[in-house]
């Protein structure tokens, strides 16, 4: 990656954060009607809630939004073995025992 290249990334990491920021702080601001004060046990209740109260309280309205996907679907119960049916036990094999190579025989030299 060259330096001209390198430069574009971290312009376009830049520019990723720059529209972020003031959508997440407009949807705290828009939910902070919706949401109910839930304080921590040291943490006061709040009349006018801040963006990290509303931030904090924003999984109730998670929660109920829940997910775009479809529940799963059943699939039935699968058959599995049948009441009675007996069962054999499995073939067994004899083992293959593999031996150690030998080595190749070399041709003896006739005088």
């Amino acid at each position: 990656m060259t330096e001209i290249e390198a430069d574009k990334v971290i312009r376009l990491r830049s520019n990723l954060c720059l529209w972020r920021i003031p959508l997440m702080s407009w949807e705290l601001w828009l939910a902070r009607d919706i949401v109910c004060d839930n304080p921590l046990p040291w943490q006061k209740t709040l009349t006018q809630l801040t963006p990290g109260r509303v931030a904090q309280a924003m999984g109730g309205i998670l929660a109920l939004i829940s997910t775009p996907a479809s529940p799963p679907k059943p699939q039935g119960l699968s058959p599995g073995w049948k009441t009675g049916q007996s069962r054999q036990r499995r073939i067994r094999y004899p083992i293959v025992k593999k031996s150690t190579a030998k080595p190749p025989k070399q041709p003896q030299k006739s005088s």
